[in-house]
C-alpha cells in the first residue's frame, strides 16, 4: 500500500485521528490511544509500526521484514521495515485488528461518543 492508501484506509475507521508527532512520524489514534505509526509521505524506504495481538506478534516477527518495534515491543507492537512487508489484504486486516485492540481498551463512554459499538453487540 502507498502512504496515501494507509492513510486514507486508517482516518476512514471510526473514530480514528492523525497527528504528525516525533519529528515527522504520522501517529493513527483513537480516543488517544495510538494504533499505528508511518513515515512521512515521500520517505522512500517507508516503515510503520502497529499494535498486534499477541499470537499476531509471534507469527508476523518471524516474518522476513517485521522486527518487534523499537520501544513497544513490550506492548506487543510490530516494526514492517516496508509497508510492502505484508500484502495490501493482510496490511488492511492487521490494520484494522489493530484499531479494534486499542478501542476495545478505552471506555465504554469513549467508544460510545466516538461510535465505536462494544464487541458484544456487535
Amino acid at each position: 500500500m502507498t502512504y496515501n492508501e494507509i492513510e486514507k484506509f486508517c482516518k476512514k475507521m471510526p473514530g480514528a485521528t492523525m497527528s504528525v508527532q516525533w519529528g515527522e512520524d504520522h501517529v493513527f489514534k483513537v480516543g488517544g490511544k495510538m494504533f499505528a505509526v508511518v513515515g512521512p509521505p515521500g520517505d522512500k524506504a517507508r516503515g510503520m509500526s502497529f499494535k498486534a495481538g499477541d499470537s499476531s506478534f509471534a507469527i508476523l516477527t518471524k516474518q522476513k521484514g517485521i522486527i518487534p518495534a523499537p520501544y513497544l515491543a513490550r506492548a506487543h507492537w510490530v516494526y514492517l521495515e516496508r509497508s510492502s512487508a505484508l500484502n495490501d489484504k493482510e496490511l488492511k486486516a492487521y490494520l484494522t485488528r489493530a484499531h479494534a485492540i486499542v478501542a476495545a481498551g478505552l471506555s465504554r463512554k469513549l467508544r460510545a461518543s466516538l461510535g465505536i459499538a462494544d464487541a458484544a453487540e456487535a
